[in-house]
């Protein structure tokens, strides 16, 4: 399955999302979340796929700095599609309608005590990105062929966890779980394979 981004991709990733034998992590006391993995064109003229990744602000309380996808707590009431929209919109200005919504990976149950859904959307125009500045300090279109290497990814111990903590390499920078996970997932899917990713854990910074 190639990266571009076409109608042919589009299809093709499509089919495989709605077959995803998707699991939920519904443990009592975790909270529901989703976040949207947003692909694009890439925005180098290459005509490869790509997806929406941000760096949050630094006035943020919580994780302020940090690489993320657009996302946040479910509301009472919506679906985790809705969530994923509604937030899209909030962050990055973007009004998606449902129907570009691809489908929906694992839950990535956090140390923090959320089930985070990443929901995958379709974007043809991301001309009409309008970052949140009280959200967001920067957008970047990360191009998924730059992660379908090995070298791309990473597995790592750490003295105070027995799971495997995951790191994904994009440019010079390291992006951690949950957000590595999540994109890793969808990596894995893009290259045939089903990869359940819920007990790849976070760095200990990424716990609170």
């Amino acid at each position: 399955m190639t990266c571009r981004f076409d109608a042919a991709f589009r299809q093709e990733l499509s089919a495989r999302l709605q077959t995803f034998p998707r699991i939920a992590h519904p443990q009592e006391g975790l909270k529901a979340a989703a976040v949207a993995i947003t692909l694009v064109a890439a925005d180098d003229g290459s005509g490869q796929a790509a997806f929406l990744l941000t760096r949050r602000a630094s006035t943020l309380r919580a994780h302020a700095g940090q690489w993320a996808l657009p996302g946040g707590r479910c509301d009472p009431g919506e679906t985790l599609e809705v969530a994923a929209l509604r937030e899209l919109e909030e962050e990055l200005g973007l009004s998606l309608p449902p129907e570009n919504i691809l489908g929906v990976l694992d839950d990535y149950p956090t140390r923090s005590g959320y089930a985070i859904a990443p929901v995958v959307a379709w974007l043809d125009d991301p001309g009409q990105i309008r970052p949140n500045p009280d959200e967001v300090a920067s957008v970047h279109h990360i191009r998924l062929d730059g992660l379908m290497g090995d070298h791309a990814v990473d597995f790592e111990t750490i003295p105070e966890s027995p799971r495997q903590v995951i790191r994904l390499l994009i440019g010079d920078q390291h992006i951690h779980a949950p957000t590595a996970a999540l994109i890793y997932q969808l990596r894995e899917l893009v290259a045939g394979r089903i990869t359940r990713v819920a007990e790849l854990d976070q760095p200990v910074f990424a716990w609170r």
